[in-house]
């Protein structure tokens, strides 16, 4: 078992326990029709944690749906997080099994960060995927 962390904090931001439905889906040519079910548990401005019973793999990237209009960290996540048809989309950056299904990490893609090689790619697979169907 991994001893409790004493350490200064490194998170750049403060994490709130935000629990609501949240719809989801995979940026996969195999995947982007399903539209997917799980549960936020805690979020910040630069991502969130949720909880899906759907496996998904680090580093692939989600559109996130889920009631941002009651957080008062709305107008930064507007502000700064790459937002596709009323959703998010985030980069799953850690992934750990849990009896009822999985407790995902997702990291918020910046409007900033939409044009870097390694991402790019994925998200013109969603913008064009979206607009053919």
């Amino acid at each position: 078992m991994e001893g409790i962390y004493s350490g200064p904090e490194r998170r750049e931001f403060l994490r709130f326990d935000y629990i609501v439905p949240l719809s989801y889906k995979v940026c996969k040519k195999q995947t982007i029709s399903k539209l997917l079910d799980g549960y936020t548990a805690d979020i910040s401005q630069s991502g969130l944690l949720c909880n899906i019973k759907d496996k998904v793999r680090k580093d692939d990237i989600l559109w996130l749906s889920f009631d941002r209009t009651t957080l008062s960290i709305c107008s930064e996540l507007e502000k700064n997080a790459l937002i596709y048809q009323n959703g998010i989309i985030g980069k799953v950056v850690r992934v750990e099994d849990k009896d009822d299904g999985y407790n995902v990490a997702v990291q918020f893609i910046t409007r900033q960060e939409k044009n870097m090689t390694h991402i790019y790619p994925k998200i013109h697979f969603l913008l064009n995927t979206s607009r053919n169907e």
